[in-house]
């Protein structure tokens, strides 16, 4: 038999794939479908690396990537060299000259604005940055920009990236603001230049000074209470009307907050999501219901009490009584509003609720009147339920509460309030002498904004006219000679700058009266009113220069660190309670209040602050009242230090929540 001879490629050694053990060293492979794997040197590796078509396709998959992530990397951080970024062969590319155009253009608007614009944004005591500001509400976050220039922003870079890629791509920033453009009314204009300068909100600098926040905040139950035995293990749904950063839903997003810190189990139905709590009420961990609906009353109907905290939430009450006829036994409803119209809109459910709670005996006397002029026969006797300071806020004060600590005390607060104080009258721009008046709300004509900027503008006008007669007086009586004229001349410019005045025949320095306005962003602001307001600053070019404005925001310790003087100027039947009016007099400032509704239950005129008639007809009342206490910082010291006494005495959570035990009794029982 022939010899079979093996090339060497085959004299080595191979496994059947079938048995798994190896052939003979030379032996050939008979009844094998497979080839014998080949084994070749120290060179086998690299060949089999060259042959494989899978490791070139993932090199080239992996170089794409990377490539891609770095185009894009680029094109987000590095703005300022997009337009170099983006040439070819050394050459501007055409589609995008539009974005050195656009840049011009913004440029020009700048410089066209710069006549009559002022306005920053600070969150810090060294950022400075100017902006436009939006008449419409903004979130309340860390930080806050103008939603204008967001939109300024959007614009510009969704043009850019449509002509450059075709397909826009809308950035994070975008999708952020356009929940708020949703929520917009259509009418509200996005700008407008007249505003002056918008500071804050100063939460940052809170954190900062304070060495505290929010958001370290744990329970604040007081345990031997009998709110917290009444509330324990209970199920409560409270209904809010809206999330606006406004006096009822703020109220009962802290009542929320409450009940589970004693161990309630909350559900919250909310009736329209515009505004900005939302954010604040899942920090919180309050469940909000989903649906206002079917979801909502099912809910409704397993708790042992339903809150509702506003007169808008009629309709949710009268459907959910259709739904559930026997559920008007488990409603007690907190009503926070004082005008003929939120009557109108509640009165076909008025008699059917277990009962009703009001703010003031003002507001109790006036709705009452009202039933009986509509023939309605309440339930039951309504309950008197004020508002009180909240522990975050009496905390900052140095008022004692449940979040102080050993190292936090009431007398250690104090001296870091004074601290932020000063650093945030810094950021604004004042001097020690200078009086800060301020007014937190939302703008409308029912707090009469434009009346207390009439008012100013009055006080300004009689400070100007008393400075000229004074400097009059001082020149008149001074004997001075020929080569002293000379020297009074220099002298009386240099006046100008240095803001002299005389008291007592004591030169001193001249104490500037500034105001700041809020609440800027509110849903709850009228346009209209609004437009009036900066129309009346823009004819007044003096007095918008001591105009400043602030936007809405759940951050307000500072603020009232920062005044001297709180203004509640609110019109018709007068505030129904005015929760700021007793936060400014637990940080120990003078209030200046109109004389109607429960303003005059908190405020004794002469002793606690001062009261001034309503209407156009009470401005030079309030322009009288705000040079009085400007003329006199004794008196404002005096006035501050007695309002916030009467705070400590009445108007602590302590106070509010023991007065809610009666009607947990009344509601609750069988």
């Amino acid at each position: 038999m022939e010899e079979i001879r093996l090339s060497p490629l085959r004299q080595t050694s191979v496994k059947s794939s079938l048995s798994g053990r190896s052939t003979p060293r030379g032996s050939p492979r008979v009844h094998s479908g497979r080839t014998p794997r080949r084994v070749h040197g120290g060179g086998g590796a690299v060949q089999w690396f060259r042959s494989s078509r899978l490791v070139y396709w993932l090199l080239l998959i992996t170089l794409w990537t990377y490539l891609g992530f770095y185009v894009q990397s680029r094109w987000a951080h590095d703005n300022e060299n997009k337009v170099e970024f983006l040439r070819f062969g050394g050459r501007p590319r055409k589609d995008v000259f539009y974005v050195e155009t656009n840049k011009e253009a913004v440029a020009d608007d700048e410089k066209k604005s710069d006549g009559f614009l002022n306005i920053t944004s600070t969150d810090d005591a060294s950022l400075n940055k100017r902006t436009d500001v939006s008449l419409t509400k903004k979130d309340d976050g860390a930080s806050r920009r103008s939603l204008s220039s967001k939109q300024k922003t959007k614009k510009s870079g969704r043009t850019s990236r449509s002509k450059i890629r075709g397909k826009p791509k809308v950035s994070k920033e975008v999708l952020e603001t356009k929940d708020l453009d949703d929520e917009q009314d259509p009418q509200l204009p996005m700008t407008n230049a007249t505003y002056g300068k918008l500071l804050g909100p100063f939460g940052s600098l809170e954190d900062r000074v304070l060495e505290w926040s929010p958001h370290r905040r744990s329970g604040t139950c007081d345990r031997k209470s009998d709110f917290k035995r009444f509330v324990w293990s209970r199920r409560f749904v409270l209904v809010f009307h809206e999330l606006s950063m406004t006096g009822a839903p703020i109220s009962m997003m802290e009542l929320a907050s409450e009940l589970l810190s004693c161990g309630a189990t909350v559900s919250a139905v909310v009736l329209s999501r515009r505004g900005g709590l939302m954010q604040e009420l899942n920090r919180r961990r309050i469940k909000v219901v989903e649906d206002k609906g079917e979801l909502s009353f099912k809910t409704a109907m397993k708790a042992d009490l339903v809150i509702a905290g506003s007169a808008v939430c009629t309709s949710w009450i009268d459907q959910y009584m259709n739904h559930f006829p026997a559920g008007g036994s488990q409603i007690a409803w907190w009503i926070m509003e004082n005008r003929r119209e939120y009557f109108d809109r509640a009165k076909p459910v008025l008699d059917r609720v277990k009962m009703l709670i009001f703010l003031s005996e003002s507001q109790s006397r006036q709705w009452l009147t009202w039933c009986e002029e509509e023939h309605i026969k309440l339930r039951s006797q309504p309950v008197i339920v004020p508002l009180s300071v909240n522990d975050e806020l009496a905390f900052v004060a140095g008022i004692p509460s449940s979040l102080n600590t050993p190292t936090l005390s009431p007398e250690k607060m104090r001296e870091k309030r004074q601290i932020l104080r000063e650093s945030v009258r810094t950021v604004l721009g004042l001097t020690d002498a200078d009086m800060l008046v301020m007014s937190l709300s939302s703008i409308n004509p029912g707090k009469g904004q434009l009346l207390l900027l009439e008012s100013i503008a009055l006080a300004l006008d009689e400070r100007e006219q008393e400075a000229s007669r004074n400097h009059k007086g001082i020149i008149r009586k001074e004997k001075v000679s020929h080569s002293s004229k000379h020297r009074l001349r220099g002298s009386s410019r240099q006046m100008k700058s240095v803001s002299l005045t005389l008291d007592n025949g004591v030169r001193r320095q001249k104490q500037e009266l500034k105001v700041l306005l809020g609440s800027v962003g509110s849903k709850s602001n009228k346009v209209g009113y609004v437009q009036e307001m900066l129309s009346f600053l823009s004819n007044n070019g003096n007095l918008s220069k001591s105009v400043m404005w602030t936007p809405a925001t759940t951050r307000v310790a500072s603020l009232y660190s920062a005044a001297d003087v709180y203004v509640t100027n609110s019109q018709g039947v007068g505030e129904t309670f005015g929760r700021v009016t007793i936060e400014a007099m637990a940080y120990g400032l003078a209030v200046v209040g109109t004389d109607a509704g429960g303003t005059k239950e908190m405020v004794q005129h002469n002793v606690t602050g001062l009261l001034h008639s309503m209407g156009r007809s009470g401005n030079k009342e309030l322009a009288h009242n705000l040079l009085f206490l400007l003329r006199n910082p004794d008196a404002r010291l005096q006035l501050g230090n007695e309002g916030r006494k009467k705070v400590e005495k009445m108007y602590m959570k302590q106070h509010m929540y023991k007065r809610f035990v009666d009607v947990l009794v009344k509601c609750m029982r069988p």
